[in-house]
């Protein structure tokens, strides 16, 4: 394998085209740059340059050499960059992981200005269902995960980044449609639509807790496992449904949101093993 020193001085020869200004500038004495291209040369068993008193000339070999000794030495400055960028996070990739209200609150803003601040690192979304994503991020197979608060997550760092109100949605067929907003003792009786308890358990008891102080418990007709499952079976009018409020922007033709009175906020937080060592995840972090 070709010394890259060599190449450096044949690079200043070729260019100079005078052993003396191309030692110059390379802080060298004329003899240890002739020793080092002849020793070039006889690496590569064949003949670069032609010397004469006043100048050197690049034999067709050298022309070639010159070329491809450029492209070499680019390249091996951009791979310096690229490992300096990887380091600091600048460069890579990152995965994060979500679920579908993420989808319509966080997720879009967020990868428009990641993207925006660190187009070089490959950022991957991946829409999960909710109790999947603690154990994906202690497995390692996300960086982070945008999730309702579980009690799987120990281990895990935390961080809150949205809180909202839940909201009432119903098909715009349903009689309570017109209403400007809703108190939660107006549902009672309505067959409701809700993530199961496995899928997103904060959620649902905080629905749960908020009918009970409403005076009645809900009567749960379809458990599911995505919030747009949960508006498809309320688009069909076959019952209602207590959501985050940023699932309006799904905007379903047939489903209509109220405001909620006295509304339980959801939040979900951002969750990433402190043992994570990919300098991109510090980037999302100081970002999120």
């Amino acid at each position: 394998m070709i010394d890259i020193k060599p190449l450096r001085y044949f690079v200043t020869l070729a260019e100079t085209r005078h052993f003396g200004r191309a030692a110059a500038r390379l802080n060298l004495s004329q003899p240890p740059l002739s020793r080092q291209l002849a020793a070039l040369e006889a690496s590569l068993g064949v003949k670069l340059i032609e010397r004469s008193p006043r100048s050197v000339t690049l034999t067709a070999a050298g022309e070639r050499f010159h070329a491809d000794a450029l492209a070499i030495l680019a390249s091996l400055e951009q791979a310096a960059k690229n490992a300096q960028a990887a380091a600091a996070g600048d460069a890579g990739k990152l995965s994060i992981g979500f679920t579908m209200c993420a989808a319509y609150s966080v997720v879009p803003r967020y990868a428009r200005a990641f993207g925006e601040a660190w187009p070089d690192v490959a950022l991957s979304l991946r829409e999960v269902v909710s109790n999947d994503l603690a154990a994906q991020v202690q497995g390692g197979h996300i960086d982070a995960a945008i999730m309702f608060p579980a009690a799987s997550d120990k281990g895990l760092a935390m961080r809150t980044i949205v809180s909202e109100p839940l909201c009432v949605a119903l098909s715009r067929t349903h009689p309570r449609a017109r209403a400007r907003r809703l108190k939660i003792a107006q549902l009672a009786g309505e067959p409701f639509v809700m993530a199961s308890d496995e899928v997103a358990p904060t959620l649902r008891s905080a629905i749960v807790e908020h009918c009970r102080a409403g005076g009645f418990e809900p009567d749960v007709r379809f458990e599911v496992q995505l919030q747009q499952t949960v508006l498809s079976l309320v688009d069909e009018g076959v019952g209602v449904a207590l959501v985050p409020a940023s699932m309006r922007k799904a905007q379903l033709a047939g489903v209509v949101f109220r405001p909620l009175v006295d509304a339980p906020m959801i939040e979900q937080v951002l969750v990433w093993s402190p043992g994570n060592r990919n300098p991109c995840l510090a980037r999302f972090l100081a970002l999120a």
